[in-house]
């Protein structure tokens, strides 16, 4: 691929900059709710319709984040093709913390070995759920400012969201997602629009650093993110209305295709996108509002913060909204509710679980609205804008959504883990937590294949991996030479070969 000084955009911005490529890696195991709920001794549906959870992916002590993210970037290397001298930036977003100093970048660096490319820019980024959205910011500046020379940039979001025995216990999952970046994009972000929201406060954070589990304030951190994702639409309504067209209707809900939120659990963003209807009915002029929001008259007079936690403003803009969720949001939902929160990739499993619900044409154009929430608290909403460009199988839209088709084929394909076991897995990574010398001892046979997991750590903290043969009797081993089928490169070969 051509280098950003011999590039015809070396003049200008580079075009259509966004996501090129989209590769998800969730657990080969999980834990069924409704069982979980019967182990747990609660009420039938506090986990399945109040929290709106179905399954939960989790991990054994063979998996931490280092390995689910050299999975995850291995697959998406493989599945495009692009080859590790064609990365200028590799950014990691992860609250999953195993080493104070040394960054999970540093460990996906193994990958790159073999094509003797050092030269890769960007480390770690945290703040809880927050930091995978902030790695994503910073790659396309990356990629928009003087420091570009004309290479992909790559984002790694990972985490592994465990907690103590009790009620948030089934809030928990885990995941990666890994997102290939660059100009001429089938999703290209809006540039400059976006709203951010950040503040000081202690609804969720981690700090006992001897343990994974985090010290929660649930009220509080419910509110938090409310009042963030009123702040970030607020903002995003602001600047989208300044950008646009005078005939242009104002920014609404009614000008969004699709709506992703940061899943905690799946109900808090059905309530979301409620709360976002709300905010519309409250911007809507005096002399519309009969019209658009029939019924509704009573709650005017309501202030956004104080409705935090008001349940006839929750339940009147729910059933309002209804129709909206279910075809602007519900899409993005399937990783959310088979796997839960996986903190830094949520919001971008959601994405992912939308892309996977469409074809390349009922997506072509679209606008995406995207949510980020991390504790803390730090949040954005931004935008992508779908590719118009022909929807034919050799489309850099086609291939994406191809790539993600097998998304509840591989969900069908995990192990259902009784809740007995996934207790005691879960005592045996407490017990184990940062333990050195130690060998896992949980199986490898249950991993997906082409899974990378730990395999040693040392008597001075050092982790060792390695990786499940790819290959079985009917799957083919996918590389950079042989790439998987239903996802061809996306450039074409004569501009890979090219050195930078």
């Amino acid at each position: 691929m051509p280098g950003y000084k011999s590039s015809a955009e070396g003049a200008g911005w580079p075009q259509d900059v966004g996501i090129i490529a989209l590769e998800v890696y969730f657990p080969a195991q999980y834990v069924d709710q409704a069982q979980l709920e019967v182990f747990d001794g609660v009420s039938q549906g506090k986990y399945t319709v109040g929290l709106g959870q179905s399954k939960m992916g989790f991990c054994s002590d063979r998996e931490d984040i280092n390995s689910l993210c050299l999975t995850v970037l291995a697959r998406l290397m493989e599945r495009t093709g692009v080859g590790y001298e064609n990365i200028g930036r590799l950014e990691v977003g992860t609250e999953t913390i195993i080493d104070k100093s040394k960054s999970v970048k540093t460990a996906l660096m193994q990958l790159f070995e073999e094509s003797g490319n050092t030269d890769v820019e960007g480390v770690d980024t945290t703040n809880a759920c927050y930091g995978g959205t902030a790695a994503l910011i910073n790659a396309v500046n990356w990629i928009e400012s003087s420091s570009w020379d004309g290479r992909y940039a790559v984002v790694v979001a990972g985490d592994i969201a465990v907690y103590a025995k009790g009620p948030a216990r089934p809030t928990g999952g885990a995941g990666a997602i890994a997102m290939l970046l660059g100009p001429h994009a089938p999703l290209v972000l809006e540039r400059g629009l976006r709203g951010s929201h950040m503040c000081h406060v202690y609804d969720f954070y981690k700090p006992d650093l001897s343990s994974e589990y985090p010290t929660v304030d649930g009220k509080l951190s419910i509110q938090c993110y409310l009042s963030a994702l009123d702040s970030c639409y607020h903002t995003f309504r602001r600047k989208a209305d300044a950008a646009k067209e005078a005939t242009s209707p104002p920014m609404s809900l009614d000008q969004l295709d699709a709506v992703i939120f940061h899943s905690p659990f799946c109900r808090l963003v059905q309530k979301s996108l409620a709360r976002l209807a709300f905010s519309d009915f409250l911007a809507t002029p005096q002399d519309q509002v009969s019209a658009k929001y029939p019924g509704l008259e009573a709650f005017r007079e309501k202030r956004l913060e104080e409705t935090y936690f008001d349940r006839d403003v929750e339940k009147a803009f729910l059933g309002h909204s209804e129709s909206a969720f279910q075809a602007k949001t519900r899409p993005s939902l399937l990783l959310a509710g088979q796997v839960g929160n996986m903190y830094t990739p949520s919001v971008y499993a959601g994405l992912a679980s939308l892309i996977a619900s469409h074809t390349a044409e009922s997506l072509a154009g679209k606008r995406i609205a995207l949510f980020s929430y991390g504790s803390g608290s730090a949040a954005t909403m931004l935008s992508f804008r779908v590719s118009r460009e022909s929807q034919g199988p050799d489309s850099a839209l086609a291939r994406l959504v191809d790539s993600l088709a097998d998304l509840p084929a591989r969900l069908n394909a995990r192990t259902v883990v009784q809740p007995q076991e996934f207790a005691q897995i879960m005592q045996l990574r407490e017990d184990t937590h940062h333990k050195a010398p130690y060998t896992p001892v949980g199986s490898v046979d249950v991993l997906f294949p082409g899974t990378w997991y730990l395999s040693h750590i040392d008597d001075m903290h050092r982790r060792s991996y390695t990786r499940r043969p790819y290959t079985t009797p009917t799957t083919p081993t996918p590389s950079a030479s042989t790439t998987v089928k239903d996802a061809p490169s996306p450039l074409p070969a004569d501009r890979l070969s090219q050195q930078v």
